[in-house]
C-alpha cells in the first residue's frame, strides 16, 4: 500500500470521529431542549393538577355561599308567613319555602360530588408534585451529564483539529483536495476493494483498475464514483 493511502486512511478514520463529535455537538442543544421540555411537561402536569383543586375548591366555598344566602331566603320567606293573614299570601310563602329548600338540596348535592373530586385530587396532586419534583432532579442530573460530554467531546475535536496537520502535511495538494472533496460528498474517500468490488458504491470495477490497486504502485480511483481506491479482500 501506497504510504499516502495509508495516511489517508488514517487522516480519514479521524476525520470521521471529528464529523461524529461535530455531530453530536450540534445534536447537544436539541438533546438539552428536549430535556427540558420533559421537566416543562412534569411541571404542567402538576399545575393542571393543583388548577382543578383550586377550582373545586374556590367552588365549594361559593356553594357555601349560596347555601347561606338561601338559608337567608327561608327565614325571610318565614318571617313574612308570620306577618301575613292572606292565606294565598301564606300558601304562597310556604311554596317558596319548599322551593329554596329544593334549591339547597342540589346545590348539597353538588357539594358532595365537589368533596369526592376533592379526595380523588389529593392523592393526584400529590403524585404530580412528586414527579415535578423527581423530574427536576433527574432532569438537572442529566443536563449536567450532557454539559460534562460536550466539554470532553469539544476537548477531542480540539486535539483532533490541532494534529491534523501532521497527516496532511507532505501529501500531494492535488490528492489532497480529492480527499476533502469525496470526504464531504461521499462520506467516505478512501475504501477497500474486495473482491474487485468497490466497497463505497459496491461497483464492480474493471480488471486494469483491480489490478492498479493491486500492484500499490499508484493512487487509482473507481471509475464509477471516483472513490480512492486500496487493496482489501482479494
Amino acid at each position: 500500500m501506497l504510504p499516502d493511502i495509508e495516511r489517508l486512511l488514517i487522516l480519514q478514520d479521524r476525520d470521521k470521529k471529528a464529523r461524529l463529535i461535530r455531530t453530536e455537538l450540534k445534536n447537544a442543544p436539541l438533546e438539552r431542549k428536549a430535556l427540558e421540555q420533559k421537566l416543562a411537561d412534569a411541571r404542567q402536569h402538576a399545575g393542571d393538577a393543583k388548577h382543578r383543586q383550586r377550582s373545586a375548591e374556590v367552588e365549594q366555598a361559593r356553594l357555601d355561599t349560596e347555601i347561606k344566602s338561601r338559608h337567608g331566603q327561608i327565614a325571610k320567606y318565614e318571617t313574612q308567613k308570620l306577618q301575613t293573614r292572606k292565606n294565598e299570601e301564606y300558601q304562597a310563602l310556604t311554596h317558596s319555602v319548599e322551593h329554596v329548600k329544593k334549591e339547597i338540596a342540589g346545590i348539597e348535592d353538588r357539594q358532595l360530588d365537589l368533596m369526592d373530586t376533592l379526595e380523588k385530587l389529593k392523592p393526584e396532586v400529590a403524585a404530580a408534585d412528586k414527579a415535578a419534583t423527581d423530574a427536576a432532579a433527574l432532569v438537572q442530573r442529566q443536563i449536567t451529564d450532557l454539559e460534562t460530554k460536550c466539554a470532553n467531546l469539544e476537548s477531542q475535536l480540539t486535539e483532533l483539529d490541532a494534529t491534523r496537520t501532521k497527516f496532511t502535511d507532505g501529501l500531494d495538494e492535488d490528492l489532497l483536495d480529492t480527499y476533502k472533496r469525496l470526504f464531504t460528498t461521499k462520506t467516505e474517500a478512501v475504501v477497500a476493494l474486495n473482491h474487485e468490488v468497490c466497497a463505497g458504491c459496491h461497483m464492480k470495477v474493471t480488471a486494469s483498475t483491480a489490478l492498479a490497486t493491486k500492484v500499490g504502485k499508484s493512487v487509482v480511483h473507481c471509475e464509477q464514483c471516483n472513490r480512492i481506491l486500496y487493496q482489501g479482500e482479494h
